[in-house]
């Protein structure tokens, strides 16, 4: 039974899209490398870890 002098730990409301930011980037990286054009897999790498990482943002408002 829960003690009535002991609050309840506030709901979380962060949400972690950061690592999709990281996971753009190194598979951008990784694309790059098999087609031969590093700098434009990393650019567009970076920019859907961005988009999905605020989908996640959004999502959580």
């Amino acid at each position: 039974m829960a003690d009535p002098q002991i609050p309840p730990p506030p709901p979380s409301s962060a949400h972690a899209g950061g690592i999709f930011i990281a996971l753009g980037v190194v598979g951008g990286i990784i694309a790059g490398l098999a087609t031969g054009e590093v700098t434009m897999g990393v650019l567009i790498g970076l920019a859907v870890g961005i988009a999905v990482a605020l989908l996640v943002w959004w999502r959580g408002r």
